[in-house]
């Protein structure tokens, strides 16, 4: 690729990494925020299932608002107020001014990332180049959600503010960069004629209102039995809303989703994979963190250390991996790194309370490989052959997958944690409970493999000497059409 095109690249995958580092950051810092602002157990929750319910909630409306109003306006609009609001969350005395940013903060990044992620689908010749700037933007994000629990680990030590001042300063970067290097015309930035006909919007209340509902039950699925009629409600209302949306879609003259595009089977078993192993990553990484701080009584800056281990697929999944999947296909790849999943937190199962760093390693270190193997080729697969005046949708579809699926992940290892612990008593029940927990995480990939293993069908690599789509000897906004 041209030096223009990395620069591109470098802007976007600077997004995601933003959008990792932030949730990464505060879950570290979270302890010293209750402590500081005296929250109560109800109120720390909900500073960090504020972001998650806004995230998934609006994922799936940020998609296609990139493909209807403007990709580049749309990232450029929504990194602003990511920035804002961040640093709002800075300024918080309150528990109730943490929630309302965090929840904003979660919006603009399930507009913003949905729209960087498109912008790459529709400036990069699909074939190898795609492959390779999909791979290293998934990559960047696990790297981000790795390194960030280091970054968040040293500047709690700080104060916890400068966990919501850092981004900001990384986000006005990212703003100024983008605004020189995103181009102004082209399927990356305008809106395609047979799209734009007018905004959907009973389609998109109806859209946000059960993305929201259902991500709310959810998050509920963590507290076991207590309050089970608010769980059981939250999931049926939002199933209403789904029908109501697809009655609204079925009938709407220029619907926000074509229902026509789930007939895709390939996306959608690829949007599932994405949902269980990224589930599966959340829920152990949760898990592991307990283990580290609760039971062991590793500090914050120590279990962050500890865990970095995993960002390994940040290094793996711009090299590595795109040679996999040109010689072996996506489908190989992905069916190797839920096998190293499998393998990895197989590994853990029977982990002790005076485990060495040493004897966690490995499953640590393979579950960065399995991240890089996995995770990135399921991004080509979740928008391959997809239109282009359709690849915001795609997009948004597979980070709504993502997102629901580390809310399933970290409320399914917590419930079964809460019901295991009442079975035992003492430092040996407690192990037991976390044992019983990583339970999870392992049927999660079990199913992803039997998900994907059928359904993802393998590409023929192209040829690999394919040219730059933003060559440095054509104007910038001079892309070569993607095949759609």
């Amino acid at each position: 690729m041209s030096a223009r095109a990395w620069a591109l690249l470098l802007v976007l995958c600077g997004t995601i990494f933003l959008e990792g580092i932030d949730v990464a950051m505060l879950a570290v810092a979270i302890p010293s925020i209750r402590a500081d602002l005296d929250l109560s157990t109800g109120t720390a929750a909900w500073v960090m299932s504020a972001y998650i319910l806004g995230y998934a909630g609006f994922t799936l409306l940020g998609g296609r608002a990139a493909d209807l109003l403007g990709r580049r306006r749309m990232f450029l609009i929504w990194l602003t107020v990511f920035m804002v609001f961040s640093s709002l969350g800075g300024f918080a005395t309150e528990g109730w001014m943490l929630i309302v940013a965090r929840f904003i903060t979660g919006v603009s990044a399930a507009f913003m990332t949905p729209a960087a992620m498109s912008i790459i689908t529709t400036s990069y010749e699909e074939g190898p180049q795609r492959n390779r700037a999909l791979l290293v933007f998934a990559g960047t994000a696990a790297g981000g959600f790795s390194l960030g629990m280091v970054i968040g680990g040293l500047l709690t030590q700080l104060g916890w503010r400068w966990v919501f001042f850092a981004p900001v300063l990384l986000a006005g970067a990212l703003l100024i960069a983008a605004l020189r290097l995103l181009p102004r015309t082209g399927a990356a930035a305008e809106v395609p004629e047979k799209t734009a006909g007018g905004f959907d919007l009973p389609g998109a209340a109806a859209a946000a209102g059960a993305m929201l509902l259902l991500a709310a039950g959810v998050v509920r699925l963590e507290h076991g039995g207590s309050g089970w009629p608010l769980t059981v409600g939250a999931f049926a209302a939002g199933l209403l809303f789904v029908y109501v949306f697809v009655a609204v879609e079925r009938r709407s003259a220029a619907p926000l989703v074509r229902l026509a595009i789930f007939r895709r089977a390939t996306m959608v078993r690829a949007d599932l994979g994405a949902l269980l192993f990224v589930g599966s990553f959340f829920g152990f990484q949760f898990m592991a963190t307990l283990y580290l701080q609760e039971l062991r009584g590793w500090s914050s800056l120590e279990t962050s250390l500890a865990l970095a281990l995993m960002g390994l697929d940040v290094v793996l999944a711009p090299t590595l991996t795109p040679r996999l999947v040109n010689r072996f296909g996506n489908t190989r790849v992905v069916l190797g790194g839920f096998v190293a999943a499998i393998a990895a937190y197989g590994m853990f199962l029977p982990v002790g309370a005076d485990w060495s760093f040493w004897l966690m390693a490995p499953t640590l270190a393979l579950t960065g490989v399995a991240f890089a193997l996995a995770y990135g080729p399921l991004s080509i697969a979740a928008t391959d052959g997809v239109a282009s005046h359709e690849q915001g949708l795609a997009s948004g579809l597979l980070y709504t997958s993502s997102q629901f699926g580390s809310a399933i992940g970290i409320s399914a290892v917590t419930a079964v944690y809460g019901l295991a612990s009442t079975t035992g008593t003492g430092a040996a029940g407690e192990l037991g409970a976390f044992r019983a927990a990583l339970v999870v995480p392992v049927v999660m990939v079990l199913l992803g493999l039997m998900v994907t293993a059928t359904g993802l069908r393998p590409r023929k690599p192209r040829a690999p000497h394919s040219p730059d789509v933003l060559d440095s000897t054509r104007p910038p906004t001079a892309l070569i059409p993607s095949g759609d």
